[in-house]
């Protein structure tokens, strides 16, 4: 009697274990990728999902959209420069069954993928353009990764390089032509600024060649300035002519 008992027992725990398998609560953002006797039926959820004891098995899939990152690779660019560079990759599984079936490891294989295409699609382009076009690169990456894993049932919505590193020499040769290029302007700008003086110059000169008062109201002008200086000392200069002509006045009189 407490064999049977026992194996009664038993039975039930079995069956509860059974049952409780069997019974699945799928949430909004899963499926589950349903097999009988190991062939593919379809996917179920969301919601309460009941599977047949033992004949079925399920395979849960996500379908939020993941972000990977990319860890940094060693790519060489197309003016052999060695750069590191790392990303970040957002996609999610359109299609369930395809992730499960088509592809052992889905999350390992987008990796991977992502890996192998960032070193091959910025390997083909020179530093000048890694560095500034990067949002036209992002673009050829998603387009190139999103086409190798559209058979898995895998979209890829959007790839962002995050870090550009370059070698400490090529960092001081670009500190370098950045201060000589800031130089340059620097030069172009002061060039331009005495070249507008010049001309300004000119057509003062001209106004002034004339009319001859112009000339004499700046003299009296920059006397003026110079009169409002505190302990300053005032030359005033006597023309040539002004003194040959007091000269001759005062040989009259003698």
């Amino acid at each position: 009697m407490p064999i049977l008992t026992a194996l009664l027992m038993f039975l039930l725990l079995a069956a509860f274990v059974v049952i409780a398998n069997s019974v699945r609560i799928v949430r909004e953002y899963e499926r589950l990728v349903v097999f009988r006797l190991g062939r593919l039926v379809g996917e179920r959820g969301p919601g309460l999902v009941l599977l047949i004891p033992v004949i079925e098995t399920a395979v849960k899939v996500g379908l939020r959209t993941v972000t990977m990152d990319v860890p940094p690779q060693d790519v060489i660019t197309r003016d052999n420069v060695t750069v590191k560079v790392n990303a970040v990759v957002y996609f999610r599984v359109v299609d369930s069954r395809s992730a499960i079936v088509q592809v052992e490891n889905y999350l390992y294989a987008t990796s991977q993928i992502a890996q192998t295409t960032l070193r091959s699609i910025l390997g083909q382009q020179e530093l000048d353009e890694l560095l500034s076009e990067r949002e036209k690169l992002n673009q050829a990456l998603q387009q190139v990764i999103d086409r190798q894993t559209e058979p898995w049932g895998v979209k890829v919505t959007n790839v962002e390089v995050k870090n550009v590193d370059l070698p400490q020499e090529m960092q001081r040769a670009i500190a370098r032509q950045a201060d000589a290029e800031r130089e340059r302007r620097a030069k172009v700008i002061n060039a331009e600024g005495e070249f507008q003086a010049a001309a300004r110059l000119a057509e003062a000169a001209a106004v002034i060649g004339k009319e001859p008062a112009a000339l004499q109201l700046r003299y009296l002008q920059t006397l003026a300035e110079i009169a409002t200086e505190n302990n300053s000392t005032t030359i005033f200069p006597i023309p040539i002519d002004l003194m040959g002509a007091l000269t001759q006045a005062l040989q009259k009189k003698a």
